[in-house]
């Protein structure tokens, strides 16, 4: 009878402390709202990268701009298929066409890992003078992505944003395999990020 109590409270609090771990949420204070003190305070530039449901991540960062928390967008991400063009430029693309001006975007166009993202797009914070971020990426991604972007751009900023929902993660994310299969190679990600090895 104690085993029927303890297993499901067991995994209840295994379910709730990989989405918080997993998904860390900076400006959950602000309320959507720019406001006159850090974590609420306008930033340097929204970064958004590529991979998973790039159209979400994208739509996410356009959106927190249009909200007035920077007048600058970067999009980072290689091409998936290399006889295209750049997911980067592609997310350039679907922002122009949501009324983002061309001269509000950054974009990289070589980095294929989380680590790339973090080092190329340091270049840019480097040459623009960008000292405060918004990292939007997808919850499951947002821990280690907000991880290397701190290692490799240690004076900047990183406020971390993830996606709410999107094609491959929501809060619902425990009731599928797919789920946990995202949640369980992040975490070894993020063991691998600790040892030194960083994809």
């Amino acid at each position: 009878m104690r085993f029927l109590v303890i297993f499901p409270i067991t995994i209840i609090a295994i379910i709730v402390a990989i989405s918080l771990y997993l998904q860390p949420h900076d400006l959950d204070s602000c309320n959507e709202q720019v406001g006159t003190t850090a974590p609420c305070l306008p930033v340097d530039a929204i970064v958004a990268v590529s991979g998973g449901d790039t159209n979400a991540r994208t739509d996410e960062a356009i959106r927190v701009y249009k909200n007035g928390w920077s007048k600058t967008l970067i999009f980072s991400g290689a091409a998936l298929d290399k006889s295209g063009p750049s997911n980067a430029a592609v997310m350039q693309a679907r922002a122009i066409s949501q009324g983002v001006p061309a001269s509000a975007i950054l974009i990289d166009e070589l980095s294929e890992t989380t680590k790339q993202n973090a080092e190329n797009t340091k270049n840019i914070f480097d040459a623009h003078n960008i000292k405060t971020i918004i990292l939007v990426t997808s919850g499951y991604h947002q821990k280690r992505a907000s991880l290397e972007f701190n290692k490799r751009a240690p004076g900047v900023t990183t406020y971390n944003h993830p996606v709410d929902t999107d094609q491959d993660w929501s809060f619902w994310w425990w009731t599928s395999p797919h789920g946990w299969t995202l949640a369980i190679t992040e975490l070894f990600k993020i063991v691998l990020f600790y040892f030194g090895v960083s994809q």
